[in-house]
Order: structure tokens, then C-alpha cells, then sequence
């Protein structure tokens, strides 16, 4: 029996690309193609160009996002270069349309350079509502994303970033509930210092957990420690072990509520489990293989376990997120997409599950539950209309 990677081999070679293009405007005639093209074309350009937000009411502007990569981080195969990213950025395009109706476009750029990818997706972004920024390294990811929405008036969102941190602050309201914990009162243990993290933390934060302990791959982030720390890891510090601890993994989750992974396979144990507080909350979402096994976490007791794998219960999976999130924001023509949106959207994911049907296997909806992407593009655009971020 063929494997799934033997399936979508055969798969990607019979498709020749996940999305493509086509035409809305019928073709059949020459009173067709004067509307379509030349001479009716002029009219809109002529509008257009008297007032640019036009582009929103006569093009695909407001419909269509750009998916852009460099191929540095891509899954967990790294650095790949673009042409290899290229599956994935098309995969992420499909996602977009089948589960938010909205239009995407893959573009795979040859540069490592931050300031040329800046450059490049300044010089696309005319052509598009709002950029998806997917699988480039970090932290230049970081200063690639700011950057951009520093200076472009179209919603620009890193969604291995922010995305993740949405549906995992999604997950934990919804535990947090199941096991009525005060988020306020909880330690959380976060692995993996990278994008990711950060934006975890930043976002669990401005929910409302106060102590986080943070571990990179060299140990725990921590004053003494950072001359060797870059710009994102410095932010981590300035967020994060609020009496500047020099912990092991083992003692910090030993004081830990919630364990957060986002690193590698294999990072914490049954005993760690063990030794954390009463009612404990493990989302290992390594991947393919978390930082702890689903039934060992379980096992060792814990009462929540989310894993970034569909194989197991409550998976915490992007694309709960970032079509709705885009949706939203495209419908209200935003100019951004700021941290009360991210957490609006992460609010919106959670409420999916009405509170009596919230259980430990089910803290979070599927990516196919009915209703999602509305959900939170609901809370997207309500937001950004009450930040007054809207064209």
C-alpha cells in the first residue's frame, strides 16, 4: 500500500500546480472583449487613476492575497530555495480558497536578502489586498514583517508567526475554561525562542498570563545569558521570566501550568509532565514528531494535550486562522493587522465550541467545522473598524 507521501508525489505531478487561473469575465464575442479589454477597459483605469482605492471596486485587489516565500524554513525541511517552496506556497494558496474564499497567489522569490524582499513585495503589493508572508527564516522573518507594515497600507501578516500564536491562545481559552484556571494565576513554559514563540508569548501576554519561561535550544532565556541573544530573543527577555531565573527545563516545569512547544521532537519527558501543577495543559506541536508523545503526555497526566498532528485530538492547525483573518480584513479594506485583531481572531476560533460541548479532546474546532473563517473574519473586521483601520 502506498504511503501518503507516495500519493501526493502522484498527486502534485497529475495536478502540475494546486491553483490556477480563471477568467471571470466570459470571452465569446467582441462586445465581450471590449468590456473585457480594449476600448471598455479604459473607463476603470481612468477611474483608477483618479482615485487609487478604486482598484478595491474594479479589480481583484480586494479579493486577492500574495503568498510569499524565500524557501528558508519551509515545514521541516529548512532551506530549501524557492523552486522547492514552491508546493507548499501553492498548498497555503489552495487553503485560502477552500477555506475562505479567498483568492491567493504562490510567488517563491530568489533572494535571502531582507532589504531586496522587501523591496520586491513593496514594488507587488499595488497588485494585492494583503500579503501572507510564509516559511522565511528567523528572525529575518521578523524584521522582513515589520518592516513591511511599516511601510505599506495593505495588511502584511507572518502567519508561521502570529498565525500559530492565534489558534494556540484559541486552544488555551478553551482549556483554561474546561479546567477553570484563571489564565492570571498560570506559569507557562514555553519551548522554541524563534518567530513563533515570540509571538506566542507576546499574545498569551496581552491575554493575561503574567509569568512565561521561555527555553531556546541552548537553555533558558535569561539576563546572564544575553550577549549571545538576537534582536527577537532580547524581546523575549524584556517579556518573559519575571524574577530572571536560571532554571533547567526540568524546574521550570516543575512551576508550569502550560507547556507550549514549538521546537523539536523529544524536548521534555513523563517525569516533567508529572511534576507540573494540577490539571495541566501540554501542546507539543513539534512536527512530524511533537517535544512529547500525545499518550505519553496524557499518561503521565496531563489533562489537555494539543499536538500540531490531524491524527490526534485537538490538532493546532493555521488554517483555522489565517483565511478568516485575511477574509476579515479584505472586507473592510484594513490597513493592517494589529495585535487586538489577533486576538480578537483567537477569541472568535475559541467560541466555535459552546462551552458545554468543550471537552479534553475537544478544546478546539476542526478546520472543517462550518463556520470558522466566518467566525473570524467576523472579529477581524469588527476590530479593525473599531481601530479605524479601514479604507
Amino acid at each position: 500500500m502506498e504511503n501518503v507521501y507516495e500519493r501526493a508525489l502522484k498527486a502534485h505531478e497529475e495536478w502540475k500546480g494546486k491553483v490556477g487561473i480563471k477568467a471571470k469575465a466570459e470571452i465569446k464575442n467582441l462586445d465581450d472583449l471590449s468590456l473585457a479589454y480594449s476600448p471598455g477597459v479604459a473607463e476603470p483605469c481612468r477611474k483608477i487613476h483618479e482615485n487609487v482605492d478604486d482598484a478595491y471596486k474594479y479589480t481583484w485587489k480586494g479579493k486577492t492575497v500574495a503568498v510569499v516565500s524565500d524557501g528558508t524554513a519551509v515545514l521541516g525541511l529548512g532551506d530549501i530555495g524557492p523552486e522547492a517552496a514552491l508546493p507548499v506556497m501553492e498548498g497555503k494558496s489552495a487553503l485560502f480558497k477552500n477555506f475562505g474564499d479567498v483568492d491567493a497567489v504562490p510567488i517563491v522569490l530568489d533572494t535571502k536578502d531582507p532589504d531586496e524582499i522587501i523591496a520586491v513585495v513593496k514594488a507587488l503589493a499595488p497588485t494585492f489586498g494583503g500579503i501572507n508572508l510564509e516559511d522565511i527564516s528567523a528572525p529575518r522573518c521578523v524584521e522582513i514583517e515589520r518592516k513591511l507594515i511599516e511601510e505599506l497600507d495593505i495588511p502584511v501578516f507572518h502567519d508561521d508567526q502570529h498565525g500559530t500564536a492565534i489558534v494556540v491562545l484559541a486552544g488555551l481559552i478553551n482549556a483554561f475554561k474546561l479546567l477553570k484556571k484563571d489564565p492570571k494565576e498560570c506559569t507557562v513554559v514555553v519551548s522554541g525562542a524563534g518567530a513563533a514563540g515570540s509571538s506566542i508569548i507576546k499574545l498569551i501576554k496581552q491575554y493575561g498570563i503574567k509569568n512565561v519561561y521561555t527555553f531556546d535550544s541552548k537553555g533558558i532565556i535569561c539576563s546572564k545569558n544575553k550577549d549571545r541573544y538576537n534582536f527577537v530573543k532580547k524581546e523575549i527577555l524584556e517579556m518573559t521570566n519575571n524574577d530572571d531565573e536560571d532554571l533547567t527545563m526540568a524546574e521550570a516545569m516543575a512551576k508550569a501550568d502550560v507547556f507550549l512547544g514549538v521546537s523539536t521532537a523529544g524536548i521534555i519527558d513523563e517525569d516533567m509532565v508529572k511534576s507540573m501543577k494540577e490539571n495541566s495543559i501540554v501542546f507539543a506541536m513539534a512536527n512530524p514528531e511533537p517535544e512529547i508523545d500525545y499518550d505519553l503526555a496524557r499518561k503521565a497526566g496531563a489533562k489537555v494535550v494539543g499536538t500540531g498532528r490531524s491524527d490526534y485530538p485537538n490538532q493546532i492547525n493555521n488554517v483555522l486562522a489565517f483565511p478568516g483573518i485575511f477574509k476579515g480584513a479584505l472586507a473592510v479594506r484594513a490597513t493592517k493587522i494589529t495585535d487586538e485583531m489577533k486576538l480578537a481572531a483567537a477569541m472568535g476560533i475559541a467560541s466555535m465550541i459552546p462551552d458545554d460541548e468543550i471537552t479534553d479532546e475537544h478544546i478546539i474546532p476542526s478546520a472543517f467545522d462550518e463556520g470558522v473563517a466566518d467566525a473570524v473574519a467576523k472579529a477581524v473586521a469588527d476590530k479593525a473598524k473599531e481601530q479605524n483601520l479601514i479604507r
